[in-house]
């Protein structure tokens, strides 16, 4: 895999993922594919065709150029596959070979013993400078080499961890990649389950309910008008005889298909869990830990450039040492021997602390190096094993969309198979449809005609108005000009009558109602016959009416809303020509019924088997239920706030009648004041009383039978109220506060009707007065004592001044006019207040509606409630019959518990073995004896049993003994058996020690000439005390002390002869004299290694790592001057056969 980085425009970074290796190109975005592709063939070796490039989620194509996807881009990737490594058979990657330098073969050689002009001072101290000068150098240069190695390897982790970070990005944009084409096919696989499984839920109920569909169709007569030979009923519309074999035919290609489906699902799990697995594999990839410990590992890199810092610093110091000296050799100012004391201890640093922490911290580095170097090979294994893996589960994927085509195309010929039965089941359906079409177009016929007929009162309206304005506008302005002028400019014409012609249509629908659709065409026909059925028509009543409105009002909607605006608002509910409210409103119901039954009808079974839960079928009923119970709620409290409102009219009306007697009381006290008078009124004053008394009672009938009829008064109501408008001082004057207050609360506008009359009335004059006096007087029970206190005054005021009569009628005229307005006023309030309970009325009994819709969903969901409750009784009968088989079963457990209590009571019986058998046997024959002809098969089975184990225990325990024996035979054979084992165990150890003492004898001899490292070596206590070795051509071979001291402090004397092996051999001479004190030169105890092994590079290396006492001047083995002498350094023997003797 590879990610793709760009530095620039021009350049584009490719990461190989097989092996995480980058490589950097040159491009642009008109460079082509192909040109990427052909560079990474000739840098990575991978072949051209077998190159895999992703850029996200997309695959680059060779043919296009790099800017049809973006690049180069700095926030883009692309990853480099190698194809042949994604092949199953495909060989797996080759481990990381590192080809670096070790620290051992980058060393400097030793330091050569080159002449020196210090070499040959006389001073000891001066001689040891140069020493000092060559030693410091080759610390340096062996620090120097061991940073460059380190620093080489720290970087070979880091390029190391680098690749890996890019072989994590290319499994993660892989899996990105697998993770996106899988969820595809999974959402095109749950949207192709949910298809199939609502094609088999009606595929099932098809087969399911096909009898009884055919039964439906069979029992259903057609109407008469549709009825012939061949046609009686509705299964007549189909082809019965060719439906068996359909029938045949679509059960078994549907439970074929169903098999095939159950197959398919399990392969989309299989599927689904090895994609889980893959991608659950990859959680164990992290690189985190990985980075930070490589990061840590760079502090070693700080600790070894300061060590070179010191090692250099002291190069230099030692230098201009030996410099000052050979200026000043002469000079006797400078001390050598303080210098070469203060190097002594610099170079203690150098050998026990520098040189070995550098060595160290190359070791870390070292063993970071092949840490991840294993991270990297594992890295390695693992993006090939997944890539593999992705390979074959896309694969697999790719094979189960293939299937897709296939099942579409099954499951069209399954709708195809399933037509005829498909018919069947709609041909109830689609007539119950029809029908309610037919009484559907017979009621939109019937509104449409009514609103055809609106129209044209409406237009012929209009043209009345704009005759009638033209015929105002002639009188107006035709008498200054002539007539002909007028014709001239077309002043004379009028408009045209409009004419509303609707040509008749539907003649041909037969003669059918509502009723008939439910008679002809029932509704179990639709085949909604389940709960969710039930349930969603119920639920959709309010939203069927609706949406038939709608139709309704988008068919209106063709019409010119700027024109009859007027009429589509008022269509609905105003009284159309020829017919009442209630036949319009019954019209658009019956329109609005067939509308909600024939949508119904045309939805089908197919609504039935929608995916629709148990849980969403319970919601929506206790919505329902939630609803109607807001809905009762609501009438109720709506009804107690019109009673509210009922009684607070009422208590208004109370204190407007107890305020009319008391005015009816102050007019008979006053007309009874007026009796004084009546001896000076005249007989003309008597006539004219008895004129109105008359009058008034006149008035006081006509206004009896208007108040009784009804018909009039809105004339009279008007009239009057134009007298109050002309003396609004005196109607209010009369009002008290209860009366104000009332007016206040009942103060609604006069309606249009009121006020054209108060406008004809106004042009009538003031004729009518006494007229509407006499109205307002008899339609209140204030008009009968006036009247005969009136009487009785014009008796009794019969000698009174006429004239004074006069003054007094008119007095009383004028006070009973004010308190006829201020009646008129108070009943305009009561006729007020009467509509206002008019339109109360008419909300209550709009809510009465409201109130009936619910109790018809009640009922509704009482209907649900009787079905949940066959329901029940089916369970509960189901359950009964399940209680009777636990009831037969519990008996017969109850015969097999008797029967295992016997058999326990035989088992558990002493007697041993043989008493076991015979007590089973004596079961076998009880249970043989009580064979009851009424048991069930397990109580047979137990006794044919206990028969079997009866006879197979006795046959076991006739073979007991037997075996008993055979075993006590065995068991002395393997006795025997192992004693012989042990002796010849004893014998093998014997023989295999012999062996090896054999083996070690000939492996460890002692050489008796020239001895070497690794050797071994005898050596014999000589009389000087001392253990010399055995040795046939070389001599003066000593024993060291040390080895000596190994030999024998754990012995109580010293043996006579030591054998152990040679590690270590040191030559030294007899010399007279010294030349040099072992504290001043480094030389002077120079000693020589002589090894097998490493030869005289380590000799030479640890020349100066000894110790400068090693040199003396004694002879401690009594040699020669001159003489040389070894001194052997030996190790012991593991597991030797040689001994050492006491002496």
């Amino acid at each position: 895999m590879s990610g793709s980085f760009t530095d620039d425009d021009g350049k584009l970074i490719l990461c190989v993922a097989e092996n995480g290796h980058t490589f950097e190109f040159n491009c642009n975005d008109t460079t082509s594919v192909e040109s990427v592709m052909r560079f990474v063939e000739s840098v990575s070796g991978i072949i051209f065709s077998d190159q895999l490039l992703l850029s996200l989620d997309m695959k680059l194509e060779p043919q296009k150029l790099l800017s049809s996807f973006g690049l180069p881009a700095s926030d883009r990737e692309v990853f480099v596959f190698n194809k042949a490594m994604l092949q199953s058979n495909s060989h797996p990657p080759s481990p990381e070979d590192l080809d670096l330098q070790e620290v051992d073969d980058a060393l400097p050689p030793a330091p050569v013993h080159e002449h020196h002009p210090l070499d040959d001072a006389l001073d000891p101290a001066l001689k040891a400078l140069p020493l000092y000068e060559r030693q410091f150098r080759y610390h340096f240069h062996k620090g120097r080499n061991v940073y460059n190695c380190t620093v080489v390897k720290l970087e070979n982790c880091e390029r190391l961890t680098r690749e890996q970070k890019v072989q994590q990005r290319a499994v993660e944009v892989a899996t990105r990649n697998l993770e996106q084409y899988y969820r595809v096919i999974y959402q095109n696989f749950l949207e192709f389950m949910k298809r199939y499984k609502h094609q088999h839920r009606l595929h099932s109920d098809l087969l399911m309910n096909f009898g009884r569909d055919v039964e439906k169709l069979r029992s259903v007569k057609i109407h008469p008008c549709l009825q012939t030979d061949s046609r009686k009923c509705l299964l007549d519309f189909v082809k019965e005889d060719n439906l068996k074999k359909a029938v045949e035919n679509c059960a078994s290609s549907h439970k074929q298909f169903e098999n095939k489906i159950a197959q398919f699902q399990q392969m989309f799990v299989e599927v689904k869990r090895k994609v889980e697995e893959l991608f659950a594999c990859r959680d164990s990839l992290t690189m985190k830990n990985l980075e930070v410990t490589v990061k840590d590992h760079e502090r070693y890199i700080d600790e070894q450039k300061s060590i070179m810092q010191s090692l250099s610093k002291d190069v230099n110091t030692v230098k201009k040492l030996v410099d000052d000296c050979m200026s000043s050799q002469s000079s006797s100012s400078l001390r050598p021997h303080d210098a070469v004391s203060a190097l002594g201890p610099m170079y203690e640093v150098h050998d026990k602390n520098h040189l070995p922490k550098m060595q160290a911290c190359y070791n870390s580095i070292s063993e970071l190096l092949d840490f991840c170097k294993s991270k990297k090979n594992e890295m390695n294994n693992f993006v090939h094993s997944y890539m593999q893996k992705i390979t074959y589960v896309t694969y697999i994927i790719k094979d189960s969309k293939l299937q897709f085509p296939v099942f579409r195309e099954a499951m069209v010929r399954q709708d195809d198979l399933f037509a005829d039965l498909k018919l069947v089941r709609g041909v109830g359906p689609a007539y119950r449809a029809c029908l309610a079409e037919v009484v559907r177009r017979k009621s939109s016929m019937k509104l449409y005609m009514g609103m055809a007929g609106q129209l044209a009162e409406k237009l012929a309206m209009k043209r009345e108005t704009e005759v009638r304005r033209r015929e105002e506008f002639l009188k107006t302005h035709g008498p200054f000009l002539p007539r002909d002028v007028l014709s001239s400019m077309g002043l004379y014409d009028t408009p045209t009558q409009c004419d509303v012609n609707v040509s008749p249509y539907d003649t041909s629908l037969i003669n059918i109602e509502m009723a008939d659709v439910d008679r002809y065409a029932p509704e179990y026909l639709v085949g909604l016959h389940s709960k969710v059925a039930s349930s969603r028509s119920s639920l959709g009543m309010s939203s069927d009416s609706s949406l038939s409105a709608e139709a309704i009002e988008i068919s209106l909607d063709t019409l010119d809303k700027d024109s009859f605006e007027d009429i589509l608002e008022a269509s609905e509910l105003v009284e159309i020509a020829g017919t009442s409210k209630m036949e319009v409103e019954n019209a658009k119901l019956k329109a609005d019924l067939a509308s909600a039954i024939s949508r119904i009808c045309s939805l089908g079974p197919q609504v039935e088997y929608e995916v629709l839960d148990g849980s969403e079928v319970e919601n929506l009923l206790k919505n329902a239920a939630e609803k109607t119970e807001e809905a009762l709620h609501a009438k109720d409290e709506y009804e107690k706030h019109l009673l509210s409102m009922l009684k607070e009219k009422q208590r208004h009306c109370d204190s407007y009648e107890k305020r009319i007697r008391e005015l009816e009381q102050r007019l008979n006290d006053e007309y009874l004041q007026g009796k004084r008078y009546a001896n000076s009124t005249d007989v003309s004053g008597l006539n004219l009383m008895n004129e109105k008394v008359s009058e008034y009672n006149k008035a006081d009938v006509e206004g009896n039978k208007a108040h009784v009829s009804g018909s009039e008064p809105m004339d009279e109501v008007s009239c009057v109220s134009n007298l109050s408008s002309k003396q609004p001082g005196k109607a209010r004057e009369g009002m008290d506060e209860n009366m104000v207050d009332s007016s206040q609360v009942l103060g609604h506008p006069l309606d249009s009707s009121m006020l054209e009359s108060q406008q004809n009335n106004e042009k009538g004059g003031k004729g009518n007065v006494v007229g509407e006096m006499g109205v307002f007087l008899s339609d209140s029970s204030t008009a009968e004592s006036p009247t005969k206190s009136l009487g009785n005054n014009v008796v009794t005021g019969i000698g009174l001044d006429t004239k004074h009569s006069d003054d007094i009628i008119l007095e009383l005229k004028n006070e009973l006019m004010e308190k006829s307005n201020k009646l008129t006023e108070i009943e305009s309030k009561l006729n007020r207040a009467m509509e206002e309970v008019t339109s109360l009325s008419r909300e209550l009994e709009m809510n009465q509606k409201i109130l009936e819709e619910s109790q018809m969903n009640c009922a509704h969901l009482e209907n649900c409630l009787h079905e949940a409750r066959e329901e029940a009784q089916t369970h509960l009968c189901a359950a009964d019959r399940r209680a009777s088989e636990y009831s037969a079963l519990r008996a017969s457990a109850v015969k097999l518990r008797g029967l295992f209590e016997r058999f326990r009571s035989s088992v558990c019986a002493g007697g041993g073995v043989a008493g076991f058998a015979d007590s089973l046997r004596t079961l076998a024959q009880a249970l043989d004896n009580s064979i009851n002809d009424n048991e069930d098969d397990g109580n047979v089975e137990f006794r044919k049993c206990i028969r079997v184990l009866a006879d197979k225990v006795s046959f076991l325990s006739q073979n007991r003994e037997e075996l008993f024996e055979k075993c006590r035979t065995l068991e002395a054979t393997s006795e025997q058996t192992i004693k012989d084992l042990k002796e010849k165990k004893e014998l093998v150890k014997t023989l295999y020690t012999k062996h090896q003492l054999g083996k070690q004898a000939n492996k460890e001899k002692i050489s008796f000439g020239r001895l070497e490292v690794h050797e071994i070596a005898a050596f014999v206590l000589n009389q000087a005390g001392h253990y010399e070795a055995i040795n046939r051509n070389c001599p003066n071979y000593y024993l060291s002390s040390e080895s000596e001291a190994l030999f024998t402090d754990h012995l109580p004397n010293r043996p006579t002869y030591i054998v152990g092996q040679i590690v270590h051999i040191e030559r030294q001479a007899v010399k007279q004299t010294p030349t040099l004190s072992a504290s001043a030169s480094p030389e002077a105890g120079k000693r020589d290694y002589l090894g097998s092994g490493q030869g005289s590079r380590n000799l030479a290396a640890s020349s100066m790592s000894t110790s400068s006492s090693g040199a003396t001047t004694t002879n401690p083995y009594g040699l020669s001057s001159g003489c040389e002498y070894f001194i052997v350094t030996i190790a012991m023997l593991p597991d030797t056969a040689i001994h050492q003797q006491a002496s």
